[in-house]
């Protein structure tokens, strides 16, 4: 194994034209920002097109050869978003249909009154739900699919365009659409070739109700209103052309023998993330302020908005890249739905399909996370008003799994919408657990009394609310979250953010655990701690005491308290008397009767065998405390091993992604790659597995599916552990790299705890090349090869690693 220090990073071209391309145009590849609907700084104009040569852009684009039904959106509708507002867009020659979603357009509210049975109400009026905002249509009746010749959409996941085009007689028709951040708006933007023309209108109409009006001097259509909890909401469009004729009659606005058509949507809340002022902003004109957006952001050319939104977009994009090798011919012709089924069908390797479902993940990722409120059940994408489960925060997996990509594959700026989500529910979230959570009627009460910190229930809301029923656990994962973000960057700014949130959770530990004696193999008794009565999610007894999934997490987030004290130099002496509790915690052995890990506490199954969720292997993934080396117990790994096993390998969306993360971690690549590949099964008639826009469907009933955005999310994330594993002190190159990718492939841009952004590259399943940069991070250990090397740098450093075989 050679090194070769250096001050920069290695050779990557695709990355260094990326943000070479962001400097020259001034734009920013931080992911963070406002936090509401608010007035802005006019954004920073690109000098020089950001634009991606046609080559370059081809390689992150998906296409299709027919548009998405209006009764099909959730799963034929394209993706765009800025952040806050999502859309999906249909594409249709005759009617481009727009369903909006803004993240903060909720119902319901605190929902601080139990039930009966100590847990909370779970409705759309009282817990609330996630709704659509407006839809927006543009109809161009002569446009008609019928009279299409050579029609083609197209998704540049990179520059973060859908772009359509067909042919009618002898012109041939161009629409963009692209969801700005900058312009904080959805922009449509009609051209031509050929002496055609568009003659139609633009209609915008709210979900809940909504009286639309329109305002023909400013040719601007617009609405607002309030939903019944208080929150304002509006919404509002205009249009432009420079060369036809646009006017408005009565709601809509008309366009007449236009060229070039450009229209502009805006629309947002009143939601601040602020719980002392009741989650409001009552500055905020929500319609006023959509109508100065869509007015400001038309006053540039279509192109200016084009080059604002993709230098934007493109800096973020381009700061990861990967291949796992080429595709054939065969597999490049054909556009992705049936790409994706014939992946299915002839059980192929498609390495170029397995890559862009990666990226595809990045693609929604940046559109959904930037500036608002995290994404949840369904990101920033609905077609209607009832989404299952509300489209809430679940805290028992999906959430979590959202953001574990965020750090491993270049977007660590999209975590900040979860820790800054956390922190605005913190107050409420304590509140409500110091004077519900130990309520005679629940059945998860402390018993020994006491009460202290903070918990949440399964699903949360954006209001401080919780719904379902409670999750005592569920505070120690949101923490495991929020602690390996700083063990990505390793920002003890970030640390002392959210510092308050890991000390709370401490502190309800504290409180809940309860003491009971064990017997050790030898036959010798010690006392332990255990968590108090609990549900392994989501099976089994509702009141079993010392639940693996209980232990795991609360042993993983002692660990972190007491790094997290050193780190910062604060609260020391708490953190080693924590640290001393953490000794005692028990920890699940293998069940002499099922030779799994325990579930329960038990040496029974009490439970569903091939259950969705791996709730008692929290232990292998995402914690590191079982491990296949030395460091864990031969019986504990088999154990581990044989419950994964037992589990199976074909469930759904999120449990085939958990299961993937959970095989790579044990190095077997096979079977992280197989559910990899079932989860990019073409969906049927609402049947598990990817719909034509490649979000993941997940059956709930016979003929019934839903979208679940958790598994677009989860899949990359097991596809990048699968390459690159780390833990602080600790780097492992291809340590599950499967037999289908290992010929020739890179990756560039990979997180890596501890501090460090590692770059590689391969050839028959052998390292070629490998660079690691600090971050922050200062010292640790790479793997690779059978071999292994410390690797000193200081932040900023670089080092090439070549021979690594």
């Amino acid at each position: 194994m050679d090194i070769h220090p250096s001050a920069t990073p290695a050779e990557r071209p695709s990355r260094r034209g990326f943000l070479a391309l962001a400097a020259a145009t001034g734009a920013t590849a931080a992911l963070g920002g406002l936090p509401a609907f608010t007035a802005s700084a006019a954004p920073l104009r690109p000098t020089v097109s950001p634009l991606l040569p046609a080559a370059d852009a081809a390689r992150n684009q998906l296409w299709w050869q027919a548009p998405g039904a209006a009764g099909s959106m959730i799963g034929q509708g394209l993706p765009v978003g800025n952040g806050r507002l999502g859309a999906l867009t249909g594409n249709d020659p005759a009617a481009e249909l727009l369903v909006v979603t803004d993240a903060t357009l909720w119902t319901g509210g605190l929902n601080d009154t139990l039930q009966d049975d100590g847990q909370f109400p779970y409705g759309r009026d009282d817990f609330g739900s996630l709704t659509l905002l407006a839809q927006l249509t543009v109809a161009v009746p002569d446009h008609d699919l019928g009279a299409v010749n050579n029609y083609r959409r197209v998704l540049d996941m990179a520059q973060g365009v859908v772009t359509t085009t067909y042919e009618i007689g002898g012109a041939r028709y161009q629409r963009q659409i692209f969801a700005s951040r900058p312009d904080d708006a959805v922009v449509l933007h009609f051209s031509q070739r050929g002496g055609g023309s568009y003659t139609g209108t633009v209609s915008l109409a709210g979900t809940h109700g909504e009286t639309t009006t329109a305002d023909g001097a400013a040719r601007l259509a617009s609405f607002g209103a309030a939903l019944g909890n208080g929150l304002k909401y509006g919404a509002a469009v205009t249009a432009t052309s420079s060369s036809g004729k646009v006017a408005v009659h009565g709601t809509t606005l008309s366009f007449t023998g236009c060229q070039d058509l450009t229209v502009v949507l805006s629309g947002g809340t009143d939601y601040a993330p602020d719980a002392a002022a009741g989650f409001r902003d009552p500055s905020v004109d929500p319609e006023a302020l959509a109508g100065t957006k869509v007015r400001d952001a038309a006053r540039h050319s279509a192109t200016a908005l084009l080059h604002t939104h993709v230098a934007d977009f493109l800096a973020v994009f381009g700061q990861f890249d990967i291949s796992l090798g080429q595709s054939s011919p065969a597999q490049r012709a054909l556009d992705t739905w049936q790409r994706v089924q014939a992946r299915y069908r002839d059980d192929v390797p498609d390495p170029e399909l397995e890559a862009a479902y990666l990226q595809y993940g990045r693609y929604l990722m940046i559109s959904g996370s930037r500036g608002s409120l995290p994404m949840g059940l369904q990101g920033v994408w609905l077609d209607g008003n009832d989404p299952d489960w509300m489209g809430d925060y679940h805290t028992d997996i999906n959430i979590q799994m959202n953001y574990w990509m965020a750090d491993r594959a270049g977007l660590s700026g999209g975590f900040d919408a979860f820790a800054d989500y956390c922190l605005a529910q913190l107050p409420c979230w304590t509140d409500t657990t110091r004077r519900l959570f130990n309520s005679p009627a629940n059945r998860y009460r402390n018993s020994s009394g006491k009460i202290a910190g903070w918990t949440v229930a399964i699903s949360t809301n954006p209001y401080g609310g919780g719904g379902w029923w409670w999750h005592p656990a569920g505070n120690a994962w949101l923490c495991h979250n929020l602690f390996e973000h700083y063990e990505y960057t390793q920002d003890r700014d970030y640390l002392a953010k959210v510092y308050p949130l890991i000390k709370g959770a401490v502190e309800f530990w504290e409180a809940r655990l309860i003491t009971t004696t064990v017997t050790d193999a030898s036959g010798a008794a010690r006392e332990v701690l255990i968590a108090d009565s609990d549900w392994s999610p989501e099976q089994g007894p509702l009141d079993a005491k010392g639940i693996t999934y209980a232990q795991e997490l609360v042993w993983n987030l002692f660990g972190h308290y007491r790094t997290a004290t050193q780190a910062l130099g604060r609260d020391t002496a708490h953190g080693a008397a924590v640290e001393a509790l953490r000794d005692r915690l028990y920890l699940p052995v293998v069940s002499p009767t099922t030779g799994w890990l325990e579930e329960w506490m038990s040496p029974d199954n009490l439970g569903e065998t091939t259950h969705r969720h791996l709730s008692p292997l929290f232990g292998l993934f995402p914690g590191d405390r079982i491990r296949p080396d030395d460091s864990t117990p031969k019986d504990i790994l088999a154990g581990a091993t044989a419950l994964l096993t037992a589990r199976g390998m074909n469930s759904f969306g999120w449990a085939n992604a958990w299961r993937s993360l959970c095989w790579a971690r044990l190095k077997d690549a096979e079977k992280a790659y197989r559910l990899v590949v079932t989860n990019l099964r073409p969906s049927a008639d609402g049947s598990n597995g990817s719909a034509m826009n490649l979000f993941d469907i997940y059956q709930v009933d016979k003929g019934r599916g839903i979208f679940q955005i958790d598994a677009n999310f989860g899949t990359p994330s097991a596809i990048v552990e699968m390459l690159v594993y780390s833990r602080p002190g600790h780097v492992e190159l291809l340590p599950a790299l499967p037999a289908a990718w290992a010929a020739a492939g890179s990756v560039s841009g990979v997180g890596v705890r501890g501090g460090f952004v590692a770059d590689l590259a391969w050839r028959d399943g052998k390292v070629t090349q490998a660079t690691l940069r600090s971050v922050g991070g200062r010292t640790t250990t790479l793997a690779a090869g059978g071999t292994s090397r410390r690797v000193d740098l200081k932040p900023g450093e670089s080092v090439t690693l070549r021979h690594l075989s």
